[in-house]
């Protein structure tokens, strides 16, 4: 305990932040800033008056001047405009439904939407696979419905809850030759724990092998049980090739939307989510957003993430110039400083200062977040594993066309590996391959790995001339095989014995320090010259040694089976006595892989 005084022996509560600044830190406990540097001094640390201190810290100083340091729960985020408006108030109107298109890879999503809005991106989808969150809208009955399109691969799971989590209604769709599978049961939960309906879409009805009733039993035992089984989930057979059964499925999830009834309010400040993100030659950042409430326009102010701008333009899903966008319908705006990332709010403030001070306050907060991150694994812990022998770590820059398939990609590189071999993530970003790419490469001794992107002339060369491998890719999973292979190949091989013989020693005739020539009898097998032995003594392995040369009958052999006898010249500095048990065995080395 210091010397400081204390105003009484109880006491009294103060509720901290996880991080406070110095000045603000001695302002709470109403003593001079001096004496709190100066206590902290005490305690060995030296912090100014304008640094910041972790919860721990300010705990033990708070001690010193008689306060109890609590933690201050964390409220909900707080946005530029506290104002919100309930779905249930009288400004409240109906708007679209969002439909979340979900499911297992290769069942079908993207054809199914495909066929919906009579449109071909399966045709533009590497491996016909989508490998970004897309919004669209069609038109059924005089009445819109906005869909979001997810990825399907496993690699995409982030993606995928991001989107049921802003979806009323959610299509499940299962292959019906292929069933319910790992992906599709996600997906299901991504729906349940978001509250989103379900509507289950079993596609390719027209393919041989395709089973109705099986799916039906699969998704039953998944958790969700068919209507016509009496339970609460409409499915509905569809088949995206002829489009049959695409009427009924729209018609069904008009139904379960009446239920769920989705309102907004059109006249507010605009609010929303951001479903992508990506750099664009000419326009800068370019962000998909999808408006909740409010109504957003060219030339409003807004903040999306961490990040804040006015928008220059504003297209709809179709790349066509819009003047404005209301709830439920997709945009993409450019004017933004910088590329949110997928998943994040955006919101419409009234003026520029408003939005340049919530980016501040956003980038002090998250100064301060950093601060007090905890870590479960220091740089330092992984380079002592890698210097030890322990880890062996495979260098790769990432750069992708969008920051949701960046973000997908990292989070897939890191579950790559085991504890001895893992991918490190150099560097990351958007755009094409570039020279400080490259030059990152030859530094750190790494691979770059492209998605969806390109690399020009220019840096080709250079990368040729710096002997630095990029791989471009167009499919997530090529791209993981690849790095899969590659850490595989720095897997210490794995040594496999194969025991051959068995031979008991019954005569010891001349011994020196490196070899013994002995006489025995096979029990088990066939040895020859040059196989590896172990020498065991009681059954316990006390040595190791070779077979130099082999006779019997008092004649060289070149092999001599069980049963028989001979005379051995064994390469071993291992003591050898009689009735011990030599065990001859082959070695050899198997690749392994992950």
């Amino acid at each position: 305990m210091s010397n400081v005084d204390l105003a009484n022996n109880e006491a009294k509560q103060l509720n901290l932040p996880q991080v406070i600044r110095v000045s603000d830190f001695a302002d709470r406990m109403g003593v001079s800033v001096a004496k709190v540097v100066a206590e902290l001094m005490n305690n060995g640390v030296m912090a100014t008056v304008n640094e910041q201190i972790d919860f721990d810290t300010a705990s033990i100083i708070g001690a010193e001047f008689g306060f109890e340091i609590v933690a201050e729960p964390e409220g909900e985020e707080q946005r530029p405009n506290t104002g919100r408006v309930n779905r249930d108030s009288n400004l409240a109107q109906t708007r679209p439904p969002i439909v979340a298109v979900m499911g297992h890879v290769d069942h079908g999503k993207t054809s199914l939407l495909d066929s919906i809005r009579e449109s071909n991106v399966a045709a533009g989808e590497s491996g016909g696979i989508t490998q970004h969150i897309g919004a669209y809208q069609v038109t059924k009955n005089k009445r819109t419905i906005t869909f979001l399109d997810t990825p399907g691969h496993e690699a995409f799971s982030a993606l995928r809850a991001h989107g049921a989590k802003r979806a009323d209604v959610a299509i499940i769709v299962v292959a019906a030759d292929d069933g319910v599978k790992p992906q599709t049961k996600e997906a299901i939960e991504h729906a349940k724990s978001a509250g989103v309906s379900m509507v289950v879409a079993i596609n390719k009805i027209d393919k041989d092998g395709a089973d109705q009733d099986r799916v039906k039993q699969e998704l039953s035992e998944a958790g969700l049980t068919p209507d016509d089984w009496g339970g609460d989930t409409p499915c509905v057979p569809v088949s995206a090739k002829t489009k049959a059964g695409l009427d009924k499925l729209l018609d069904v999830v008009l139904l379960v939307a009446d239920i769920v009834d989705p309102k907004a309010d059109f006249e507010t400040l605009s609010t929303g989510v951001v479903i992508e993100s990506h750099l664009d030659t000419g326009r800068g950042p370019v962000a998909s957003l999808l408006v909740q409430n409010g109504t957003l326009r060219p030339g409003d102010w807004i903040v999306a993430g961490n990040t804040y701008g006015k928008l220059r333009s504003m297209d709809n899903f179709l790349g066509q110039k819009i003047k404005q966008a209301t709830p439920a319908m997709p945009a993409v705006v450019a004017g933004l400083k910088d590329l949110p990332a997928f998943g994040d709010w955006f919101e419409q403030v009234q003026s520029e200062k408003i939005a340049k001070d919530w980016f501040i306050a956003q980038q002090r907060k998250n100064s301060t977040k950093s601060l007090n991150t905890a870590k479960t694994m220091t740089s330092t812990d992984i380079s002592k594993a890698v210097v030890d022998g322990r880890v062996k770590e495979l260098g790769v820059i990432v750069k992708a066309d969008t920051q949701g398939s960046l973000e997908s990609l990292l989070n897939s590189l890191e579950l790559v590996g085991n504890d001895e071999v893992r991918v490190k993530i150099v560097s990351s970003g958007l755009g094409d391959i570039t020279e400080s790419d490259i030059n990152a490469a030859v530094a750190a001794h790494a691979i770059v790995l492209g998605f969806n992107i390109s690399i020009n002339g220019p840096v080709n060369q250079l990368s040729k001339r710096s002997g630095v491998d990029f791989k471009l890719y167009k499919i997530i999973y090529e791209l993981l095989d690849d790095v899969r292979d590659w850490l595989s190949s720095l897997l210490a091989p794995e040594e496999i014995e194969t025991e051959l013989a068995q031979l008991k020693v019954l005569g010891l005739f001349k011994t020196t320090k490196q070899k013994v020539v002995t006489g025995g009898k096979v029990i088990t097998g066939k040895i020859t010259p040059g196989l590896e032995l172990k020498i065991l003594h009681a059954g316990k392995q006390v040595g190791e040694g070779k077979l130099l040369s082999l006779q019997k009958d008092k004649q060289a052999a070149k092999e001599v089976t069980e049963g028989e006898e001979c005379g051995l010249e064994v390469a071993t500095a291992a003591p050898i006595e009689l009735n011990d048990t030599m065990v001859f065995v082959k070695r050899e080395s198997r690749a392994r892989s992950l």
